[in-house]
């Protein structure tokens, strides 16, 4: 893969970082816009890129890539991707994929029009783990409850309490965060269960109608799924996955590599309709049934960078032209974005994209 990285914010140096571990991609060009010209020459010499654009047009039509990775500002996402698709460029378009719905149907369709991928950065579908996780997840029986919590006190949180409002902080540039850090837990749930029936969103709001915190149900016909996302405080962050026959539960941040403890019932196929295991029932000291369990480890291993596995994964299908695996993807990118939109509008927050 030949790749032209778009923007030169805090995102795209990590994407840099990452993309020195991936032999398959080689970083052609750079874009910066004008008045970050000089950051682009900056990362430029840093990772030895030799073109440097400030006109973006320029770029599409004259850089020697073939696909483009767009580190932009959530607001930016539809224009620059569309532009790119309709210029014969692969797009890695950095999470969330549009501010709407109906932005994302829109670029689907070109997709499959020029023939273009689309494929959205989203770190928790690309590493071994959550290989594991959907392997487990038939041995659990009938889900029952699935919680998921990603919560990271902001870097740029104390800014806004001062009135400096970052990009991530404000709803005009469709920030927020719902689309920063829930879309990872509303990613896994998408990813292990499907598409959820419906979708609600309480908010903590900040002073401009952002919100800083909040937690998402989703429904599925058989149970809930809670998501759980911060950008104004920390706490313990996991993803537990209860269902009648076991338990799944992932320590840690949503946007990296975990451990992963998978607990299955002993003998769980044998146990009939209704839950009563065979033999005697022995009772906890809590009155509950005391099951006996097979526990499993999975480690998650060492990486360079947590954003390596996805960029491996885009080259070989890009390179490969994989168009099943690519619509696969997209696919699950429009089931999120539509979980995203509902939450939000269920919530009654307002992106400056939206019509009035």
């Amino acid at each position: 893969m030949k790749l032209a990285i778009i923007g030169t914010g805090k995102i795209v140096h990590e994407a840099l970082n990452a993309l020195t571990a991936v032999d398959s991609i080689r970083v052609q060009a750079i874009y910066a816009r004008p008045h970050s010209a000089h950051t682009g020459e900056e990362l430029a010499a840093q990772y030895g890129i030799p073109e440097v654009y400030t006109d973006y047009d320029r770029l599409l039509a004259e850089a020697d890539v073939d696909t483009v990775y767009i580190g932009l500002v959530n607001s930016a996402h539809f224009s620059y991707t569309k532009a790119a698709l309709l210029a014969g460029k692969h797009v890695i378009l950095e999470k969330p994929l549009t501010s709407t719905l109906e932005e994302a149907m829109e670029l689907g369709r070109i997709s499959r029009q020029t023939g273009c991928y689309v494929l959205e950065a989203i770190t928790s579908l690309h590493n071994k783990v959550f290989g594991h996780m959907k392997r487990e997840l038939e041995n659990l029986g009938q889900i029952r409850i699935a919680q998921f919590t990603f919560s990271q006190y902001s870097s740029r949180y104390a800014d806004y309490l001062n009135g400096k409002i970052a990009p991530t902080f404000d709803p005009e540039l469709s920030g927020g965060a719902l689309y920063d850090m829930n879309l990872y837990n509303i990613y896994l749930a998408v990813g292990l269960f499907g598409a959820p029936e419906d979708a609600a969103y309480y908010p903590n709001l900040g002073y401009n109608g952002v919100d800083i915190s909040g937690i998402a149900v989703l429904s599925y016909p058989q149970f809930k799924a809670v998501c759980i996302g911060t950008k104004d405080s920390d706490g313990p962050n996991a993803a537990v996955i209860q269902g009648e026959n076991g338990w799944l539960r992932m320590e840690g941040k949503p946007n990296v590599d975990n451990d992963l403890e998978a607990a299955v019932v002993r003998g769980a196929s044998e146990v009939p309709e209704g839950g009563t295991e065979p033999g005697t029932v022995r009772l906890s000291a809590s009155g509950s049934v005391d099951r006996s369990f097979t526990r499993r480890h999975y480690e998650a291993g060492k990486v360079h960078h947590r954003m390596c596995a996805e960029f491996e994964d885009f080259a070989r299908i890009i390179d490969g032209k994989d168009q099943a695996e690519a619509e696969d993807l997209m696919e699950k990118s429009l089931a999120v974005m539509k979980v995203l939109e509902t939450a939000r509008k269920s919530a009654g927050i307002h992106f400056g994209c939206d019509a009035s």
